[in-house]
């Protein structure tokens, strides 16, 4: 009898999630939709290319909101347990709410470690492949910005001098980018100059060059020029590089775990590293508190009741939880606290409540 009931748990339980999942994946497909006819509108492209990035970028975007969406099938799946009676049955054959709670809530974590490990690294990918996708596709080439195995590379477009300058690092080493060359190119994309250096300050848009040599042509003579320290001028400087790259959707959990190190020799930032990685921890913790809101809310009594009042609750409640984490986030970035701390201060300042909340429904 305890593994039919158990099966019972488990399979409607999942098939709510994936039928409210299926509903979100609806709803983001219509609405970026939209946003990508209009990207394409000017492009002689045909409709599938829109409802194709539409559909590799909605998954993503589902694994952000996952708390969100686990916590609206919990609370679906309970009232609606409740409301048919089947928590009252239940009841009867020696389950409590508490041990309710804890066979879904092990589903939710054990969800949040499977989405990690197998449905990430897909969804990874596939935001890598939108994102390049939708750059070849850009109108505005004229500054791009990339980062591959061979260093970071930079283009920009200096409209004063009608010069293009190509930009080549090996790494970037704090505020510093290592074995620099610069090369600038006429409209035409002839050489004019090359520019090597060891070292590059790029804290601001000044940009502060060490052991500089500059190669240029006169009267179609190659010469070379040495220089101690040297400047030029640019429209980026550390900030604006580095935020190019702050995107969670390209790196996916197992490259974090794997190649961390080779991540951060590279020249990712390795607040950004952490962010990321500890921000990616929490989703299993984040399920299965959600799960135990939802218990919570629709488990503390056995009468039949009004939906619609448990929606609304819930909504406020979760809309509650999102503007904390963000704010506890923005705290840690700012450097009033511990960027570690503020990711993990949501879980721990929830499990508190959630642990008061659980053992209160036990009781009833």
């Amino acid at each position: 009898m305890n593994k039919v009931i158990i099966n019972y748990l488990l399979k409607n339980f999942l098939k709510t999630f994936l039928v409210i999942v299926l509903i979100f994946f609806c709803f983001g497909v219509i609405l970026n939709l939209f946003e990508e006819i209009e990207f394409f509108k000017n492009l002689n492209v045909s409709i599938f290319l829109p409802l194709m990035l539409t559909s590799i970028f909605i998954p993503s975007m589902i694994i952000k909101i996952l708390p969100f969406i686990i916590f609206i099938s919990s609370m679906w799946f309970m009232l609606r347990i409740r409301n048919n009676k089947d928590l009252l049955t239940l009841k009867i054959f020696g389950y409590s709410n508490i041990k309710i709670f804890f066979i879904l809530a092990s589903v939710s974590f054990i969800l949040g470690w499977f989405v990690l490990i197998f449905a990430n690294p897909i969804t990874s990918a596939m935001a890598k492949y939108y994102e390049k996708t939708k750059s070849n596709y850009s109108r505005d080439i004229d500054h791009l910005v990339t980062f591959n195995k061979n260093g970071l590379w930079i283009k920009e477009n200096i409209k004063n001098q009608n010069i293009n300058r190509i930009i080549s690092a090996s790494k970037i080493d704090g505020f510093n980018l290592n074995d620099v060359t610069i090369f600038h190119l006429d409209k035409q994309f002839n050489l004019k100059e090359k520019i090597t250096s060891k070292k590059v300050n790029i804290k601001e848009n000044n940009w502060d060059m060490e052991d500089v040599l500059i190669y240029s042509f006169e009267d179609s003579i190659l010469v070379s020029k040495e220089f101690k320290n040297y400047e030029i001028l640019s429209i980026y400087n550390h900030d604006k590089i580095t935020s190019l790259f702050k995107n969670f959707d390209t790196l996916s959990f197992l490259d974090l775990i794997l190649n961390y190190d080779q991540l951060l020799s590279s020249g990712y930032n390795g607040i950004f590293l952490n962010q990321s990685l500890h921000s990616m921890l929490t989703l299993p913790f984040f399920l299965l508190l959600m799960t135990g809101l939802a218990a919570i809310l629709t488990m503390n009594t056995l009468k039949k009741s009004n939906n619609f009042r448990f929606i609304v609750v819930g909504l406020i409640l979760s809309v509650f939880i999102f503007y904390f984490k963000d704010l506890s986030l923005a705290l840690g970035q700012t450097d009033r606290i511990p960027l570690i701390l503020a990711i993990w201060s949501p879980i721990i300042a929830l499990s508190f409540f959630t642990l008061v909340g659980v053992l209160q429904i036990n009781e009833k």
